[in-house]
């Protein structure tokens, strides 16, 4: 048994997920009763859930209570990339919905209640940021999470000894073993999710409101493969599509099925210290990344909101589609990262360009029927970015220093 372990753990990861991927369709297919496999993939993404937030607050503390100079820029840098690429996002959107406006009937409707404008965002942010650390890590508040995390991590920067300090390290040390542990089980976890999908819709959902779907598909592929490279080369200037595919392969596969930027920052800082990043710097990084890095939301709420309106007749010109990529791109920002964390945020850019709030919400139902195609290629898009520029605002630092990049 051991020696079948170790030749499973030492096999590549990303084989072992696709035979998982192949096996989920095989059995969703032709062998729906067996319907346990499911279990695998619920499993998988409720350990992943359980163990981010713990290791997001560990990570963070103990990195800051240690922290070397230089930090702070490196920061600076990466949040400039994330919100940068992300109304890029929006700005992409709304180029491809007036090259290809798109009309949709509405015949559902949604029961969520949804942000009635940036104000409630907001609002919300700020009261995330002061809720009490223990509720945070228990809900996978993740706001909440690095705000404490941070307050406690600069405070035992300077009142700690050096062995409370080594002390902090190797509990780090251990969370993120464990992590490990767990990623060790993802191909039974996508295949579990890819079952249940494939159970449960067949391979009709590419067919459904399928104008629509790609559309946002083709915004989504055009920013992972386009615009994000181009923001990456001339940063690095080098070749930026090594990088590109790597943070696709190994972390954006993942976080396609399971539709959650929170559950994938374990495999994000995993990869992470494959690529020989900084520890202090991306504990703190990625968790962010998570929440402000939000492409393919920005793209999703600008999409889902000029086609509403396009449906209803309501003419938006140019300079407002502008306008509307700035409310996309704040919007993102406070999207849960969760699956469908984007959706309900569409009534609030939908309120901008004069559509009701009826036919937003029904905008919304749409959304959850597409969700499983658009969300999943979202939450991609998204986690996989959040390593893409943390790297890319580290290996700036390394050219200053004139140290070998190598992807």
């Amino acid at each position: 048994m051991k020696k079948v372990v170790n030749a499973y753990i030492k096999s590549p990861l990303i084989i072992r997920i696709a035979i998982g991927l192949v096996l989920g369709v095989i059995l969703g297919l032709w062998v729906p009763q067996a319907a346990f496999v499911s279990m695998f993939g619920t499993i998988f993404v409720s350990a992943l859930k359980a163990i981010a937030p713990i290791l997001v607050f560990v990570l963070v503390i103990a990195s800051l209570s240690s922290a070397g100079k230089g930090i702070g820029k490196r920061f600076g840098k990466v949040i400039f990339f994330y919100l940068l690429t992300t109304f890029l996002a929006a700005v992409l959107a709304v180029f491809a919905s007036f090259l290809f406006p798109i009309t949709i009937p509405f015949t559902e409707a949604a029961s969520q209640s949804a942000p009635s404008g940036l104000g409630e965002v907001f609002g919300t942010l700020l009261g995330n940021m002061v809720m009490n650390p223990l509720s945070s890590i228990i809900s996978g508040n993740y706001i909440g999470i690095l705000t404490w995390a941070v307050i406690f991590g600069l405070a035992l920067r300077h009142v700690a000894n050096d062995k409370t300090k080594e002390v902090l390290s190797d509990i780090s040390d251990a969370v993120s073993k464990t992590v490990a542990w767990i990623i060790q089980l993802a191909p039974f976890g996508i295949m579990g999710l890819v079952f249940s999908s494939v159970h449960e819709y067949g391979l009709d959902i590419f067919t459904d409101y399928g104008k629509l779907l790609v559309l946002l598909v083709g915004c989504m592929l055009t920013m992972a493969l386009v615009v994000n490279p181009i923001v990456v080369g001339i940063a690095l200037r080098r070749n930026p599509y090594p990088l590109v595919f790597r943070c696709l392969r190994e972390s954006g596969i993942t976080a396609f099925f399971t539709r959650s930027s929170a559950a994938n920052i374990p495999v994000n800082m995993s990869l992470c210290e494959k690529l020989g990043l900084d520890r202090e710097y991306y504990s703190v990084s990625i968790p962010l990344g998570a929440t402000i890095n939000m492409d393919g939301a920005a793209i999703t709420i600008t999409v889902m909101a000029l086609t509403a309106a396009a449906s209803q007749g309501v003419n938006v010109n140019f300079l407002i589609a502008i306008i509307l990529s700035f409310v996309a791109t704040l919007g993102a920002c406070g999207a849960s990262g969760v699956a469908g964390g984007s959706l309900l945020l569409i009534p609030m850019a939908c309120s901008l360009l004069g559509v009701g709030q009826d036919i937003a919400m029904q905008m919304v139902g749409v959304g959850f029927i597409i969700g499983v195609v658009q969300d999943s290629l979202e939450t991609a898009l998204n986690s996989s970015a959040d390593v893409l520029f943390c790297a890319t605002a580290e290996f700036l630092e390394w050219k200053k220093e004139g140290r070998e990049i190598k992807f």
